[in-house]
């Protein structure tokens, strides 16, 4: 049976100190569109996270920010899916993608963790690599001489910044597809007008 039940979660890490880092582009990404949607964060204490929720058509739908650290996200999502009894396949999980340039989008139904610690976390809440996925490019030209940890912990450039708010809005028209439309049509949407 289908359910009309939606998660979409905003990996990230708590706190001021992270807030514009270049891991927390998940995270920035379902606080725009809770903002869009008018919708206040209230914490949930039993879940591990700030939740936002709301209708959209006659669809429910949940928006997760863990307050959890990113290498223990998936306590938040997996109490969440047990909270709100939401499929894993209706939850959509945002996070950044080091691997990717800047402006690029991918959604995938399914697939590894790339060496992303939140989704290692979360994989091993859900049990499965089987849930939805949309990665954001936060890479450069070329990877950085520095650590990866330390590229993807810090702020993003000038230059990048002016280039977050068109991305973000493109992030949410794609996962507001998702939930309406299906992976097929939001998938198409996230390649459209593709930065390279």
């Amino acid at each position: 049976m289908q359910s009309d039940n939606f998660l979409v979660v905003g990996l990230g890490n708590p706190g001021e100190r992270y807030a514009r880092t270049r891991h927390n582009l998940g995270a920035m990404a379902v606080k725009a569109l809770a903002d869009r949607l008018g919708w206040p964060f209230k914490r949930g204490w039993r879940i591990k996270g700030k939740v936002a929720s709301g209708l959209i058509g006659e669809k429910k739908l949940h928006l997760l920010l863990p307050t959890t650290y990113m290498n223990l996200s998936g306590q938040a999502v997996g109490r969440a899916v047990r909270n709100y009894s939401v499929p894993v396949e209706n939850t959509l999980v945002v996070v950044d993608d080091v691997y990717l340039k800047l402006g690029v989008l991918r959604l995938k139904v399914q697939g590894g963790t790339g060496g992303h610690n939140g989704l290692k976390s979360v994989q091993g809440a859900l049990r499965t690599t089987e849930y939805p996925r949309l990665r954001m490019g936060v890479g450069g030209e070329s990877l950085p001489e520095m650590a990866l940890e330390d590229y993807v912990l810090g702020d993003f450039s000038k230059e990048e910044q002016q280039r977050l708010p068109s991305l973000l809005e493109r992030s949410l028209d794609v996962i507001l597809s998702w939930m309406t439309q299906g992976i097929e049509p939001a998938t198409q949407l996230a390649t459209t007008n593709e930065k390279d």
